[in-house]
């Protein structure tokens, strides 16, 4: 199997609390509170542990309250290169009902100093050729421009690295510059990346054709239950997932981007890739938490995708 990074520029404590419907303005009793070690990058790599890859996690993480991210790395087996940074790593409150509605409260985390930025590259210098890909996902923290998320992208493809990227805003506008290797936006962050609309099959296909010819190789645009769209060299290709009883949306995305990344680096045909990746989020938003938790539930699910061949409109 593969020997893949994550870099979670901005990581986080996930607290999901678990309702049956939010009272706004009303005293709202849970049903369960959970806690996670979370953030975009560390999510993907617990799916991709599960699907049997070897995992180095990086970022920047707060020394004042690291203790759940450094059990969650032991527990993986992940390599730990984060940068300590003083203060405290950001909490999330994720209020989830029964309906399968998130509401998401998210802190601001640390501010990163610029000796910690180059305290990142440097050590990114120093281990980037043991990886045979590269997975930078998530907001920037407070102190990180996006510009220097430029400069780290272009660093890591210097380097010979396949990178993938998955943020969204002025983070996003800025990665695509990088020409990386996959990208993983949903409709609206492509489309305020693009400055243009893209809902048609038709305009995603253009959006894709652009985007190839600035070096992204794969662009997978995802849609939440109306299933994905991935355009590449002689691939334009949709799954939409099975129908399934939603406990939680928080992870599916990133699934969807670990599975891709597995199939990619597998070899699986397209179909297949896909077909996983999308199984994969499908059995994400039935569960609180990250990973693949029942194998034998992935394949049926994988059963019920529909991929077929797109069709601009």
């Amino acid at each position: 199997m593969a020997n893949i990074l994550t870099l979670t520029l901005n990581p986080a404590l996930d607290l999901t609390v678990q309702l049956g419907q939010l009272q706004v303005g009303q005293v709202n009793r849970s049903d369960a509170m959970l806690c996670h070690a979370a953030g975009k990058g560390i999510n993907v790599a617990q799916v991709l542990a599960d699907l049997g890859h070897h995992l180095t996690v990086a970022g920047f993480l707060g020394v004042d309250n690291q203790q759940a991210f450094e059990t969650l790395f032991s527990q993986r087996r992940f390599v730990d290169e984060f940068v300590r940074v003083p203060g405290e790593t950001r909490s999330n409150i994720k209020l989830a009902e029964g309906s399968g509605r998130i509401t998401d409260l998210n802190g601001p985390g640390p501010n990163v100093s610029d000796d910690a930025q180059q305290a990142l590259l440097a050590r990114l210098e120093q281990i980037a050729a043991e990886f045979d890909v590269v997975v930078v996902a998530g907001s920037l923290p407070r102190g990180v421009s996006p510009e220097w998320l430029l400069t780290l992208l272009l660093r890591l493809k210097a380097q010979g690295l396949k990178v993938v990227l998955d943020t969204s805003g002025l983070a996003l506008r800025a990665g695509l510059a990088a020409g990386p290797w996959l990208i993983k936006p949903n409709t609206e962050e492509l489309a305020e990346a693009l400055d243009a609309p893209i809902i048609s099959v038709e305009a995603q296909a253009e959006a894709a054709r652009r985007l190839h010819a600035q070096g992204i190789e794969h662009v997978v645009i995802s849609q939440g239950s109306e299933g994905v769209h991935w355009f590449s060299a002689g691939i334009a290709l949709h799954a939409l997932p099975p129908k399934v009883v939603v406990a939680s949306t928080v992870g599916a995305g990133d699934s969807l981007l670990a599975g891709m990344v597995h199939g990619l680096l597998s070899g699986d045909t397209p179909q297949q890739t896909l077909r996983t990746a999308t199984a994969i989020a499908a059995m994400a938003v039935t569960q609180i938490g990250f990973g693949i938790s029942d194998a034998a539930q992935l394949k049926l699910l994988e059963k019920s995708v529909s991929v077929r061949a797109l069709t601009e409109q």
